[in-house]
């Protein structure tokens, strides 16, 4: 590998067939920069769908109450019911729980409601929570505080709100802490300011969230004890799906639910669909490793057929080196060495320009497209690139070598 005669050899090759050698490597050079493209492509869309996700406990899940489908115990399907105080006890003893956060919101699921400040006004999600919700949904505060247990158990008349509210209630550089707001005839005091996590729809719907503690939400807007719906998070050693199953047992026998009535209690299971988005994304990225290897394979067979070229060429100089006493191992190594030198050096200007158009790409993109963020290329991924390119060149030269060595001195001396 260090011997200079054979590198002078390799580039005096090079330099002769000039055309045919650059030809040959845009077959590499074209395969790597294919995979790289479609592997920050992957990564670009899951980055972007990942952060749908971002700021959420994955071992969580959310159950709210619907109408009965099926007759139970001497009453009608149809019926309406709705979970309560109670039932935030009952869940809260089972052991596979790790937070059970009650909610409530004024005017249903997403229901708008108008807020005033002064002679500002604007719709607005009103949200009755727990402090514990900031367990299962990531909280960033940027200014203030969040809701504690002393305003539960107070039922004080204070609220967090997110970053839209502040935009339409608010002037640019006024400080929201400790200002009142007037929401349904009833006035709340501002603690807290949040900024959402992530881009995507969630984030902007807590943006536009005012949260006030769940006790003064049932008073003050005369909801009793009704709870609208659960936020759940498993132990995590247990998965969220069985302390589901658990939790909608529980709740059915609570509230007389025939226990094959599928529809009484709705549910939604963060778990479940992550582990769909991710399993979707095993399956993109095992198909874009299969067709940039097969891409890669195709270009290190012109390599491989080049080099076969190269040995029938130089087939009377290879008989010299042999009746010189050349070994066999030395001959194999050059036109070996030569393989990997002309693969690596294809490999390495297509990640290059790969890697270049993923970060121009990135820089105009930037946050503008939520569903397609950052589509770069970690560093194993490109280590596992070239790992294959040595690999693949040193294999693309074994048969020309081999070919070589197998011919004899003294025919290969009479070759023209």
């Amino acid at each position: 590998m260090f011997d200079l005669d054979n590198w002078q050899e390799i580039f005096a090759t090079i330099k002769k067939n000039k055309l045919r050698t650059i030809l040959t490597s845009l077959g590499v050079g074209w395969g790597i920069f294919m995979l790289v493209i479609m592997l920050g492509a992957g990564n670009g869309l899951k980055h972007g769908v990942m952060s749908d996700f971002k700021g959420s406990a994955t071992n969580s899940f959310f159950m709210w109450a619907q109408t009965t489908s099926k007759a139970y115990k001497g009453m009608k399907p149809g019926r309406n019911y709705n979970f309560n105080n109670a039932d935030v006890i009952a869940l809260s003893q089972l052991k596979e729980l790790a937070v059970v956060s009650p909610q409530i919101q004024l005017g249903g699921y997403r229901g708008g409601n108008n807020v005033m400040r002064g002679l500002k006004t604007g719709n607005f999600e009103v949200a009755g929570v727990y402090p514990n919700i900031s367990e299962i949904q990531e909280i960033r505060i940027v200014k203030g505080r969040f809701l504690n247990e002393n305003d539960i158990k107070e039922k004080r008349k204070v609220c967090v709100i997110g970053s839209r509210v502040y935009e339409m209630l608010f002037g640019a550089d006024e400080n929201p802490i400790g200002e009142y707001i007037l929401i349904k005839g009833v006035y709340f005091k501002v603690i807290g300011l949040t900024k959402p996590m992530g881009n995507g729809g969630d984030a902007r719907q807590q943006s536009q969230r005012i949260q006030v503690p769940f006790p003064t939400f049932q008073n003050a807007f005369n909801y009793g004890d009704v709870v609208g719906w659960f936020a759940i998070a498993s132990q995590k050693n247990i998965p969220a799906s069985e302390a589901e199953t658990k939790v909608m047992a529980l709740v059915k026998e609570r509230h007389k639910i025939a226990s094959d009535d599928d529809q009484a209690v709705g549910h939604w299971n963060m778990e479940l669909q992550f582990n769909k988005i991710n399993g979707l994304f095993i399956g993109i990225n095992f198909l874009i490793w299969f067709v940039g290897i097969g891409t890669l394979i195709a270009g290190v067979i012109g390599i491989s057929n080049i080099m076969l070229i190269i040995v029938k060429e130089r087939t009377k100089e290879i008989g010299v080196k042999r009746a010189l006493g050349a070994t066999p191992i030395s001959v194999i190594g050059q036109i070996m060495l030569e393989s990997v030198f002309l693969t690596l050096m294809a490999g390495y200007f297509g990640l290059v320009f790969g890697i270049a158009l993923l970060e121009g790409v990135n820089k105009m993109v930037g946050t503008e497209v939520p569903m397609f963020k950052n589509p770069t290329v970690d560093l194993n991924a490109a280590l596992i690139s070239l790992s294959i390119l040595i690999v693949a060149g040193a294999l693309a030269g074994l048969i020309p070598a081999r070919r070589a060595v197998a011919v004899n001195p003294v025919e290969a001396l009479r070759a023209e």
